[in-house]
């Protein structure tokens, strides 16, 4: 019987730390073993105790959750989750807690919040069981370098989908593209008002526009549309001329959006003139999707498992048989181009 996730719970506010708990506590395997209300007990709390996880707060007195994500990634790298308030600010600062190695992020529940932080067991189980070596990331401030030679793109459509990791992953392969890349549309799972934030974040670090996806754009060349976040899914729409779909509709895989949305529409739209890409993350949201795909005529690529955070989506795609290749993580941005180039530019 595999032992119960050991967690430390790291918030300044009392209340949080409690509510935080008695979720976990529900959880026959997840044990909190630990709370502290600032980053100097928590230091403590870490020497003394050996957690497997520790939740952090972002905002906290003295030295923030940022700063001391940092300190924990050089001195001892560990799971941590980010817990957050569901503000632009808030989410700016998680995006980049998550850049320097968080393993996941949850938002701070809003009042009258009937199911509050719903899925951080499952998350805190998932960064438990992670084999990932935690190492801390070196922070992006620039744009990658354009690759050598520039792509003249043909008529695809490249769809990725992500999860937990997916952050960092996202970023990795985004850097690849040059500025004439395909029409990218892309679904990660990420909390409401994360999206925007994320896709600005994006758009300052790659070559290609990334906006947020909003009902009816035009899919372009050089342009890549991130799924909002909470309340609708992304779908590709009209084969003459085609844009984006946000719909009404109950969350899928426990998902809104759902990567398997976005493939399904994909698959139906495309066919064999796109490109199916599946990242790290918990669960199989996207595995039948890619599958999808592939049976219509896409070409496919999974995250291998050593490169992924929670080698969950690929596992489960793979194993479906909707993964064509499964490549290391840096391995596939150029691997995305290769499949969607007509010819290089010098050719």
């Amino acid at each position: 019987m595999t032992a119960p996730a050991r967690v430390l719970v790291v918030d300044d506010s009392p209340t949080m730390r409690g509510l935080i708990t008695a979720v976990l506590s529900s959880d026959p395997d997840v044990d909190v073993i630990g709370q502290a209300g600032d980053a100097m007990e928590a230091r403590a709390a870490i020497k003394q105790l050996n957690p497997d996880v520790v939740t952090l707060d972002i905002e906290m007195p003295n030295m923030n959750g940022l700063e001391f994500l940092e300190k924990i990634m050089k001195l001892r790298p560990m799971p941590v989750i980010m817990v957050s308030t569901m503000t632009h600010r808030g989410a700016e600062a998680t995006l980049a807690a998550l850049e320097i190695g968080a393993f996941d992020c949850v938002g701070k529940p809003a009042p009258g919040d009937r199911n509050p932080f719903g899925d951080l067991a499952d998350k805190v189980k998932a960064a438990a069981r992670s084999q990932r070596q935690y190492q801390r990331a070196p922070s992006v401030e620039a744009p990658a370098a354009p690759p050598v030679a520039d792509f003249r793109v043909g008529r695809k459509i490249v769809a990725i989908g992500s999860s937990t990791g997916g952050v960092e992953a996202l970023i990795a392969v985004l850097q690849k593209f040059p500025a004439n890349c395909p029409p990218t549309v892309i679904t990660q799972h990420m909390p409401p008002t994360f999206t925007k934030s994320f896709a600005e974040r994006l758009n300052r670090l790659c070559a290609p526009v990334v906006q947020e996806a909003t009902d009816g754009a035009r899919l372009e060349i050089g342009k890549i549309y991130l799924a909002p976040g909470g309340e609708r899914h992304l779908q590709v729409a009209n084969a003459s001329a085609p844009h984006c779909r946000l719909i009404e509709k109950e969350p899928v895989n426990g998902h809104r959006p759902s990567v398997d949305v976005l493939f399904d529409s994909v698959a139906e739209l495309a066919g064999r003139n796109a490109v199916g890409v599946i990242l790290t993350g918990m669960g199989r949201d996207g595995a039948a999707g890619l599958l999808k795909m592939r049976h219509s005529g896409a070409r496919t690529v999974g995250q291998n498992e050593k490169t992924c955070v929670v080698y969950g989506m690929p596992r489960v795609a793979y194993e479906l048989g909707g993964v064509e290749q499964q490549l290391p993580l840096n391995a596939i941005g150029d691997e995305i181009l290769k499949m969607t180039a007509a010819r290089k530019e010098s050719e």
